[in-house]
């Protein structure tokens, strides 16, 4: 990273930006060019391995790439903020934001389908949920193993 003064590298400091985060983007690789999808997620971070997981129809776009090629990179910011000035090259803005990659998978084991759907809901609306097999089983989850992290943020002038 570039700029080493906005580099965030504490876990506990990563984790509350992806708390304050609820989109992500995912970008797939698409046949000429790469393919970029909002979407809202949930995560575990356990024993040093972050998984995110998101939701989808059975069948698209998302899902087809994703079958070629599980690698994924994806990005997530929040804490917009303008910082002002009284000249053009003075304004800034502050912000957070995560960024790494991963292999994104279909998740086929109900068991964790319904993990999955329940840390989504969670992040999503503070609330605790619980999934039958046959909801879960009416969905499409997925997960993305992150394999590379960084995270950054501008808090100030």
């Amino acid at each position: 990273m570039r700029r080493k003064d906005r580099e965030v590298t504490s876990p506990q400091a990563i984790r509350e930006i992806i708390d304050a985060c609820k989109v992500f983007r995912v970008a797939f690789t698409g046949e000429d060019f790469p393919y970029v999808v909002p979407l809202n997620f949930g995560y575990i971070w356990e024993e040093g391995q972050l998984i995110f997981y998101f939701h989808c129809a059975s069948e698209g776009r998302k899902l087809d790439l994703l079958r070629k090629n599980p690698r994924v990179a994806f990005e997530m910011d929040c804490g917009h903020d303008l910082m002002e000035s009284d000249v053009p090259c003075g304004y800034g803005y502050r912000f957070q934001s995560v960024m790494g990659c991963g292999l994104a998978q279909e998740v086929t084991d109900v068991a964790e389908k319904k993990a999955g759907l329940s840390c989504l809901m969670a992040h999503q609306t503070g609330r605790a949920f619980s999934f039958t097999d046959q909801e879960a089983e009416q969905v499409t989850v997925c997960r993305v193993l992150v394999q590379a992290l960084s995270a950054k943020a501008r808090n100030s002038m």
